[in-house]
């Protein structure tokens, strides 16, 4: 476990009793059942941000606090506990990211401040068909001259792509899908001309949308037709990012099941006193642990600006997606009955994990990516 100093020990607390009070389970379930089209509850928004958490990542020149990946990690971890529907993976982390590591300062002045404030939402759209492949990136980009680039096809699954103010669109401007270079980022206006949002209702009911742009102009975020590599980057900080949440999530599953393992009796004992029940609760608490290292080791890896952050949020994204996807499953089956239910929070949880997994690369992509770039 990581070493925290005073100031993230007091930030991690603190979001663990506001989403404790203001955002439990019940709170999230609410929302689904009113259908709500944005995703997510925006009056908890403006809490989360008053709180300094969309601007975790933003310098304080810029209005932010500039407390670093970890830190933001800690707050996502513990609003994965209680399924909390927010921007933070979207705008405070991945959007922003982009905006730091490519953005004019300009660009920086006219985004990173609203952003901090809660003002303004922004994602990041990569993907393009069923599955993660930013390599296969085909959404074609023309040059318009003076920083402009004119955008014709379409994204998937974007997150908050329904409601997003600002959208980063990753794009192609040479080459053909499959090659390294020719990769644009382009800030879109949410408003822009030609731009087309369907919303998605998924299992997680959380606010995904497909995107279709015909001739809808944009500007360039850092250089043309070099985005490539700080694509890769931002989304190996959005890995490590998303893990933490998924973290948070598998440990509330996980000590939701122990406690009721602890109480339920059947044949006239406790059915924790099982041994079968024992052993596999012992082996999602170890893989637990494990998880929790890799995730924080790729989150620190990034603050210290580490060489070896790629693979490390590589192998967090692929150990925590193992262990989400194990333990929500075991949330259901040892409650039996009961978390086949609606009306019990296990499905919820389950639900919501299969979208994680798939969601920036699933298990098998970064199994898959870390030997590649272990050589092997």
């Amino acid at each position: 476990m990581a070493v925290l100093n005073e100031e993230q020990t007091l930030i991690r607390d603190a979001a663990k009793s506001w989403v404790q009070e203001k955002s439990p389970v019940t709170a999230f379930r609410k929302l689904r059942d009113s259908d709500n089209e944005d995703g997510f509850d925006r009056a908890a928004w403006r809490e989360m941000a008053e709180l300094g958490w969309a601007g975790i990542l933003v310098p304080e020149e810029f209005g932010g606090v500039g407390l670093g990946y970890l830190t933001l990690g800690l707050v996502l971890e513990e609003t994965g506990r209680t399924l909390t529907a927010s921007p933070l993976i979207s705008t405070a982390l991945t959007a922003t990211t982009a905006l730091l590591l490519a953005g004019s300062d300009a660009q920086k002045q006219t985004y990173l401040p609203a952003i901090a404030e809660g003002k303004l939402i922004a994602t990041l759209a990569v993907d393009e068909g069923p599955h993660h492949a930013p390599e296969k990136i085909a959404l074609a980009g023309t040059d318009g001259g003076n920083g402009k680039v004119m955008l014709n096809g379409k994204k998937t699954f974007v997150l908050d792509g329904g409601t997003a103010d600002l959208i980063i669109v990753a794009a192609r401007t040479s080459g053909k899908p499959g090659d390294k270079g020719g990769i644009t980022l382009v800030l879109v206006d949410g408003k822009a001309s030609g731009l087309t949002r369907q919303k998605l209702k998924t299992v997680d009911s959380r606010g995904y949308a497909n995107l279709t742009f015909q001739d809808v102009q944009g500007d360039v975020l850092g250089t043309s037709n070099q985005g490539g590599g700080i694509l890769e980057t931002t989304l190996d900080r959005a890995r490590a990012g998303l893990a933490a949440e998924m973290l948070g999530q598998a440990m509330q599953s996980f000590e939701v099941t122990l406690d009721y393992l602890k109480t339920r009796e059947q044949f006239g004992q406790k059915i924790g006193t099982f041994q079968a029940l024992q052993h596999r609760a012992a082996k999602m608490f170890t893989d637990l642990e494990l998880a929790r290292s890799c995730v924080e080791g790729a989150l620190s890896a990034i603050d210290r600006d580490a060489n070896d952050v790629a693979q490390l949020a590589s192998l967090a994204k692929a150990k925590v997606g193992d262990l989400v996807h194990l333990v929500s499953n075991e949330m259901v089956q040892m409650h039996g009955g009961i978390g086949m239910t609606d009306a019990h929070d296990a499905g919820l949880y389950l639900k919501r994990a299969r979208a994680q997994e798939a969601t920036f690369g699933g298990s098998s992509y970064h199994r898959d990516r870390y030997a590649t770039l272990l050589g092997y």
